[in-house]
């Protein structure tokens, strides 16, 4: 058996693999991050001041912000290929008490988005950048041809609001959205649930939506599971924007999916890919459920055609991850992993090596026995 885990993962610094060729560079990380102080600058001073033009009598507070998604999550990839971008999500902002001064919520979330757009405006006339406005839970700005930032809009409960920090933030860092969504049109703030945060909707106006705990979770289980059930979400994400240059199944998908099939295997990312990639397309097909909210399908998302094109897609890759692993030729090896994660996966067939079956047992997680002190028993 082929043992590949070097070029999929090394801690060598002078070797190349496909985990740090998902990277960013440094320099697209740090331009990124100098975007985003930028865009939280404007909306800072910009949204007080277009709310007190528009009425607000109050005091109008200054936003608040913390980056939640991938790049919290640090399973952020490069793009893979055109027209794909780095997604960034930075969230925006204001204690619900001062939003809700409107009669009606659906004003507030159109005030809401009005103002974070009229303060971004001058900036990103400035840099040349583009805003999109077609997308319905966020304030979309492309900074660069391989990034974006989305700016989803909030209101978070006065306490919360006046508690949080930078710190108690970037410890909740947020993934993408629960879309926890209610399609009702909320006629009276007094509907709304006062104890929850909301996101503002273009269409739905309000809605009740707080991914914290779906980010706790996934902190939970990467400190169970370890790195590398971080890093096999990532290769999963990269066969995906390989396979699919757009579309594909939703990275908050396949994080919940291969959680409960994955297992450890020591120095062996090729086979805990493999372990998870094999089980995969059944599990699509059952559907998969939010796991902090099992009435919410993350597959019905996707919608039944789309679930068989991924669990087919993903019985293809293990086919051909599990022909490479039983390959006698390294070179081929390499030639079939290019094919199903493009150029990022290197093509250096002398770092391959051959495991013996005595290493690949030693690799393989340990299953517990029967007790000694219980007998087996069957079932009727």
């Amino acid at each position: 058996m082929l043992n590949l885990s070097s070029l999929f993962f090394t801690t060598v610094d002078d070797e190349s693999c496909m985990h740090n060729q998902l990277d960013l560079t440094p320099d697209q990380r740090t331009w990124i991050a100098s975007a985003r102080t930028d865009v939280r600058n404007c909306l800072r001073t910009g949204v007080p001041s277009f709310l007190r033009a528009s009425g607000y009598t109050e005091a109008a507070p200054q936003p608040r912000f913390f980056t939640q998604g991938s790049w919290a999550y640090k399973t952020l990839n490069s793009p893979a290929q055109h027209p794909q971008q780095a997604d960034i999500d930075d969230g925006c902002y204001l204690p619900l008490s001062f939003v809700s001064q409107t009669k009606r919520p659906s004003i507030a979330a159109t005030v809401f988005f009005a103002a974070a757009e009229k303060a971004l405006k001058p900036l990103i006339d400035e840099r040349g950048w583009t805003l999109v406005t077609d997308k319905p839970t966020c304030i979309r700005i492309v900074i660069a041809s391989y990034a974006h930032i989305d700016i989803p809009l909030y209101a978070i409960p006065d306490e919360e609001f006046e508690t949080l920090s930078k710190a108690s933030m970037e410890r909740y860092g947020f993934d993408s959205l629960t879309d926890a969504v209610n399609k009702a049109e909320r006629d009276a703030w007094t509907a709304l649930p006062a104890d929850r945060v909301l996101l503002a909707h273009r269409e739905c106006n309000w809605m009740s939506s707080d991914p914290r705990p779906v980010k706790e979770w996934f902190v939970g289980e990467v400190e169970a599971k370890g790195e590398q059930f971080r890093r096999v979400v990532r290769y999963l994400k990269a066969f995906r924007d390989w396979r699919w240059p757009s579309g594909g199944p939703a990275s908050i998908l396949l994080m919940a999916a291969s959680a409960p099939l994955f297992e450890k295997r020591e120095r062996r990312d090729d086979l805990a890919l493999l372990d998870v990639v094999a089980a995969l397309p059944a599990r699509l097909r059952a559907g998969v459920n939010n796991p902090v909210d099992e009435s919410e399908s993350f597959t019905e998302r996707l919608g039944k055609s789309g679930v068989e094109e991924a669990a087919r897609s993903f019985e293809e890759l293990e086919k051909v991850l599990r022909g490479a692993t039983d390959a006698g030729s390294p070179s081929q090896a390499c030639i079939w992993m290019q094919g199903e994660f493009g150029p990022r996966f290197p093509n250096e067939p002398d770092r391959v090596k051959v495991a013996s079956v005595a290493a690949t047992i030693a690799a393989a997680p340990a299953t517990p026995g029967p007790s000694e002190l219980v007998g087996r028993t069957k079932a009727g």
